[in-house]
Protein backbone atom coordinates (compact mmCIF):
# COMPACT_ATOMS: atom_id res chain seq x y z
CA UNK A 1 0.00 0.00 0.00
CA UNK A 2 1.34 3.40 -0.98
CA UNK A 3 2.12 5.61 2.02
CA UNK A 4 1.72 9.37 2.24
CA UNK A 5 5.50 9.79 2.10
CA UNK A 6 5.68 7.61 -1.02
CA UNK A 7 2.98 9.75 -2.63
CA UNK A 8 4.90 12.93 -1.80
CA UNK A 9 8.17 11.56 -3.15
CA UNK A 10 6.56 10.45 -6.42
CA UNK A 11 5.12 13.91 -7.14
CA UNK A 12 7.90 16.49 -7.74
CA UNK A 13 5.64 19.52 -7.28
CA UNK A 14 4.07 18.19 -4.09
CA UNK A 15 7.50 17.17 -2.80
CA UNK A 16 8.84 20.69 -3.40
CA UNK A 17 5.85 22.24 -1.63
CA UNK A 18 6.14 19.97 1.42
CA UNK A 19 9.87 20.61 1.56
CA UNK A 20 9.17 24.36 1.60
CA UNK A 21 6.71 23.93 4.47
CA UNK A 22 9.23 22.01 6.54
CA UNK A 23 12.50 23.80 5.76
CA UNK A 24 13.28 27.33 4.51
CA UNK A 25 14.80 27.41 1.03
CA UNK A 26 18.52 26.55 0.90
CA UNK A 27 18.58 25.76 4.62
CA UNK A 28 19.01 22.57 6.68
CA UNK A 29 17.34 23.74 9.87
CA UNK A 30 13.60 22.95 10.12
CA UNK A 31 11.03 25.66 10.70
CA UNK A 32 10.19 26.42 14.33
CA UNK A 33 6.71 24.92 14.09
CA UNK A 34 8.17 21.61 12.89
CA UNK A 35 10.49 21.42 15.90
CA UNK A 36 7.76 22.52 18.30
CA UNK A 37 4.62 20.75 17.11
CA UNK A 38 5.64 17.85 14.84
CA UNK A 39 8.93 16.36 15.99
CA UNK A 40 7.77 15.45 19.53
CA UNK A 41 5.15 13.13 18.01
CA UNK A 42 7.52 11.42 15.56
CA UNK A 43 10.81 11.19 17.45
CA UNK A 44 11.60 9.13 20.53
CA UNK A 45 13.72 10.03 23.55
CA UNK A 46 14.33 7.53 26.33
CA UNK A 47 14.32 7.98 30.08
CA UNK A 48 16.77 10.67 31.26
CA UNK A 49 17.96 11.32 27.70
CA UNK A 50 19.33 14.84 27.44
CA UNK A 51 20.01 17.17 24.52
CA UNK A 52 21.82 20.27 25.77
CA UNK A 53 20.16 23.60 24.91
CA UNK A 54 22.98 24.84 22.65
CA UNK A 55 22.78 21.78 20.39
CA UNK A 56 21.65 22.38 16.82
CA UNK A 57 18.91 19.84 16.11
CA UNK A 58 18.34 19.74 12.35
CA UNK A 59 15.89 16.86 12.67
CA UNK A 60 12.77 16.39 10.59
CA UNK A 61 9.70 14.19 11.02
CA UNK A 62 10.09 12.18 7.79
CA UNK A 63 13.22 10.40 9.08
CA UNK A 64 13.79 8.71 12.44
CA UNK A 65 15.50 10.32 15.40
CA UNK A 66 15.74 7.98 18.38
CA UNK A 67 17.71 8.57 21.56
CA UNK A 68 18.00 5.85 24.20
CA UNK A 69 17.92 5.96 27.98
CA UNK A 70 20.54 8.01 29.86
CA UNK A 71 22.17 9.32 26.68
CA UNK A 72 23.48 12.87 26.29
CA UNK A 73 24.25 15.17 23.37
CA UNK A 74 26.46 18.00 24.58
CA UNK A 75 26.37 21.69 23.64
CA UNK A 76 27.43 23.00 20.22
CA UNK A 77 26.83 19.66 18.50
CA UNK A 78 24.75 19.24 15.34
CA UNK A 79 22.37 16.36 14.71
CA UNK A 80 20.91 16.08 11.20
CA UNK A 81 18.52 13.38 9.96
CA UNK A 82 17.49 15.08 6.72
CA UNK A 83 19.03 12.36 4.54
CA UNK A 84 18.91 9.39 6.91
CA UNK A 85 17.82 8.13 10.31
CA UNK A 86 19.85 8.95 13.41
CA UNK A 87 19.56 6.22 16.04
CA UNK A 88 21.39 6.67 19.36
CA UNK A 89 21.43 3.82 21.86
CA UNK A 90 21.42 3.76 25.65
CA UNK A 91 24.11 5.33 27.86
CA UNK A 92 25.80 7.16 24.96
CA UNK A 93 27.90 10.29 25.49
CA UNK A 94 28.19 12.58 22.46
CA UNK A 95 30.73 15.25 23.35
CA UNK A 96 30.81 18.95 22.60
CA UNK A 97 30.88 20.19 19.00
CA UNK A 98 30.19 16.85 17.33
CA UNK A 99 28.50 16.59 13.94
CA UNK A 100 26.25 13.58 13.31
CA UNK A 101 24.61 13.45 9.86
CA UNK A 102 22.42 10.42 9.15
CA UNK A 103 22.09 7.67 8.30
CA UNK A 104 23.95 6.86 11.54
CA UNK A 105 23.25 4.15 14.11
CA UNK A 106 25.08 4.30 17.44
CA UNK A 107 24.97 1.37 19.87
CA UNK A 108 24.99 1.32 23.68
CA UNK A 109 27.67 2.60 26.07
CA UNK A 110 29.45 4.53 23.33
CA UNK A 111 31.81 7.43 24.12
CA UNK A 112 32.31 10.08 21.44
CA UNK A 113 34.77 12.80 22.42
CA UNK A 114 34.87 16.40 21.15
CA UNK A 115 34.80 17.72 17.56
CA UNK A 116 34.06 14.34 15.98
CA UNK A 117 32.41 14.31 12.55
CA UNK A 118 30.43 11.32 11.31
CA UNK A 119 28.46 11.76 8.13
CA UNK A 120 26.50 9.12 6.27
CA UNK A 121 26.10 11.64 3.44
CA UNK A 122 28.37 12.55 0.54
CA UNK A 123 27.97 14.95 -2.37
CA UNK A 124 28.36 13.72 -5.92
CA UNK A 125 30.95 15.62 -7.96
CA UNK A 126 31.43 13.55 -11.10
CA UNK A 127 29.58 15.83 -13.55
CA UNK A 128 31.93 18.78 -14.07
CA UNK A 129 29.16 20.71 -15.85
CA UNK A 130 27.07 20.94 -12.67
CA UNK A 131 28.16 22.56 -9.39
CA UNK A 132 28.79 19.95 -6.72
CA UNK A 133 26.19 21.57 -4.48
CA UNK A 134 23.48 20.90 -7.13
CA UNK A 135 24.33 17.26 -7.78
CA UNK A 136 22.58 14.37 -6.05
CA UNK A 137 23.77 13.18 -2.66
CA UNK A 138 24.83 9.63 -1.84
CA UNK A 139 24.10 8.03 1.53
CA UNK A 140 25.58 4.97 3.25
CA UNK A 141 24.84 4.12 6.85
CA UNK A 142 27.50 4.53 9.54
CA UNK A 143 27.26 1.93 12.32
CA UNK A 144 28.96 2.44 15.67
CA UNK A 145 28.61 -0.77 17.67
CA UNK A 146 28.38 -1.12 21.47
CA UNK A 147 31.14 0.10 23.80
CA UNK A 148 33.11 1.99 21.15
CA UNK A 149 35.31 4.96 22.14
CA UNK A 150 36.00 7.59 19.47
CA UNK A 151 38.71 10.14 20.27
CA UNK A 152 38.56 13.89 19.69
CA UNK A 153 38.72 15.35 16.18
CA UNK A 154 38.14 12.00 14.45
CA UNK A 155 36.25 11.72 11.16
CA UNK A 156 34.06 8.71 10.36
CA UNK A 157 33.10 8.54 6.69
CA UNK A 158 29.93 7.24 5.07
CA UNK A 159 29.32 3.49 5.10
CA UNK A 160 31.81 2.64 7.84
CA UNK A 161 31.14 0.19 10.70
CA UNK A 162 33.14 0.50 13.92
CA UNK A 163 33.09 -2.90 15.64
CA UNK A 164 32.24 -3.60 19.27
CA UNK A 165 34.60 -2.28 21.99
CA UNK A 166 36.94 -0.74 19.44
CA UNK A 167 38.88 2.51 19.88
CA UNK A 168 39.45 5.22 17.29
CA UNK A 169 42.44 7.39 18.18
CA UNK A 170 42.05 11.16 18.24
CA UNK A 171 42.46 12.87 14.87
CA UNK A 172 41.91 9.68 12.86
CA UNK A 173 40.09 9.57 9.53
CA UNK A 174 38.24 6.25 9.28
CA UNK A 175 37.36 5.28 5.71
CA UNK A 176 37.03 1.49 6.11
CA UNK A 177 35.32 -0.88 8.54
CA UNK A 178 37.02 -1.47 11.90
CA UNK A 179 36.81 -5.02 13.33
CA UNK A 180 35.57 -5.53 16.89
CA UNK A 181 38.11 -5.18 19.73
CA UNK A 182 40.53 -3.18 17.60
CA UNK A 183 42.43 0.09 18.07
CA UNK A 184 42.94 2.19 14.94
CA UNK A 185 44.64 5.50 14.32
CA UNK A 186 46.00 7.77 11.63
CA UNK A 187 44.88 9.27 8.33
CA UNK A 188 43.68 7.06 6.82
CA UNK A 189 43.13 4.98 9.94
CA UNK A 190 45.15 1.77 10.26
CA UNK A 191 45.07 -1.06 12.78
CA UNK A 192 47.40 -0.55 15.75
CA UNK A 193 46.29 -3.13 18.32
CA UNK A 194 43.76 -5.93 18.70
CA UNK A 195 42.54 -7.83 21.73
CA UNK A 196 43.81 -11.40 21.92
CA UNK A 197 41.16 -13.56 23.61
CA UNK A 198 43.71 -16.31 24.29
CA UNK A 199 46.24 -14.13 26.14
CA UNK A 200 43.56 -11.71 27.42
CA UNK A 201 45.74 -8.78 26.33
CA UNK A 202 45.68 -5.93 23.83
CA UNK A 203 48.52 -6.77 21.48
CA UNK A 204 50.37 -4.73 18.90
CA UNK A 205 49.63 -6.08 15.44
CA UNK A 206 52.76 -6.97 13.47
CA UNK A 207 53.20 -4.38 10.76
CA UNK A 208 50.24 -2.58 12.29
CA UNK A 209 50.94 0.87 10.92
CA UNK A 210 51.07 -0.57 7.39
CA UNK A 211 47.85 -2.57 7.71
CA UNK A 212 44.69 -0.78 6.60
CA UNK A 213 41.36 -1.47 8.23
CA UNK A 214 38.94 -3.80 6.48
CA UNK A 215 37.46 -2.99 3.11
CA UNK A 216 33.99 -1.43 3.25
CA UNK A 217 31.55 -2.91 0.74
CA UNK A 218 28.34 -1.43 2.13
CA UNK A 219 25.81 -0.33 -0.45
CA UNK A 220 25.74 3.36 -1.28
CA UNK A 221 22.37 4.81 -2.20
CA UNK A 222 21.83 7.95 -4.25
CA UNK A 223 18.89 10.13 -3.38
CA UNK A 224 17.67 13.64 -2.79
CA UNK A 225 16.04 14.95 0.40
CA UNK A 226 12.24 14.68 0.71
Amino acid sequence: MKTIIDAIKSDPRLKQFVHYLLIPKNQARPRWWVKTFMNPFFHKKGKSALVRPRTRMDVLPFKKFVMGDNSTVEDFSTINNGMGDVIIGNNVRIGMSNVVIGPVTIGNYVIIAQNVVMSGLNHSYQDIGIPTSLQKCTVAEIKIEDEVWIGANAVITAGVTIGKHSVVAGGSVVTKDVPPYTIVGGNPAKIIKQFNFETKKWELVKGAMDKPVAKNDREIKTELPL
